[in-house]
């Protein structure tokens, strides 16, 4: 397979199904196998009409570009490598994937600033790192009632209140979840 070739992944269903986007070389970036995304959407329902999301750490887009794929308003990108971000930029206009917004920034930084709203949020940090428990103590003011958080790591994690855990699975190194905020 060629370097292009592994700098890709497909998406696996709605309106842009079995195309491709494509993202540059990076150590850090490990895409949504398609077996988790596809267990991830079932979890979710498997259309996002009108909802807003938001996807931290967002790498390859895998799981944005899934996310509007299957209908959701809008979803905000979050990347802080400028190469990464130019990459998704690119893959939205060659989707015209009006409802993407890439923004550049420190994912953590994003989140202090904290001015939209979500109804569903992907958290995908690189694995040897802390970020998504950070990421998680400050989301909960930044999500609509009924908000659903998914979140992708290398161990189990344990959060305190006010989240639950709703489902969780395992891929190899990967583990996966889906949380909520309890009232």
């Amino acid at each position: 397979m060629t370097a292009s070739g592994r700098n890709r992944v497909r998406i696996i269903a709605g309106k842009w199904r079995s195309r491709l986007v494509s993202f540059p070389p990076a150590a850090q970036l490990r895409p949504t196998p398609d077996r988790v995304r596809e267990t991830l959407f079932n979890w979710l329902g498997q259309r996002l009409d009108g909802l807003a999301c938001l996807d931290l750490f967002a790498g390859s887009g895998a799981l944005g570009f899934e996310a509007l794929s299957r209908g959701a308003k809008g979803v905000v990108m979050v990347e802080s490598d400028r190469a990464v971000a130019q990459a998704l930029r690119e893959s939205a206009r060659v989707l015209e994937a009006e409802g993407a917004q890439v923004v550049q920034s420190d994912a953590l930084k994003f989140l202090e600033r904290g001015r939209d709203r979500f109804d569903v949020v992907f958290v995908d940090p690189p694995f040897a790192s802390d970020l998504a428990a950070r990421a998680m103590a400050l989301l909960p003011p930044l999500l609509n009632p009924g908000a659903r958080v998914y979140v992708e790591s290398g161990a189990a994690l344990d959060l305190p209140a006010p989240w639950r855990q709703l489902r969780d699975d395992r891929a190899g190194a990967v583990r996966y979840g889906l949380y909520e905020t309890t009232p």
